[in-house]
């Protein structure tokens, strides 16, 4: 898994920044959820059932 550093490096962000996206306390967007999962190599999948 990639440190903190690395992520934010690959977002183009500083680590505070992404502290802040990945905090409970902050206010994501599903746009800030997207560029870490897409930084991971992953996708964001959203279901209502």
């Amino acid at each position: 898994m990639a440190s903190k550093m690395e992520m934010a490096s690959r977002l183009g962000t500083s680590r505070s920044s992404l502290d802040r996206m990945l905090s409970l306390k902050g206010n994501s967007t599903v746009g800030s959820l997207e560029k870490v999962a897409h930084a991971l190599g992953k996708r964001v999948e959203i279901r209502l059932v």
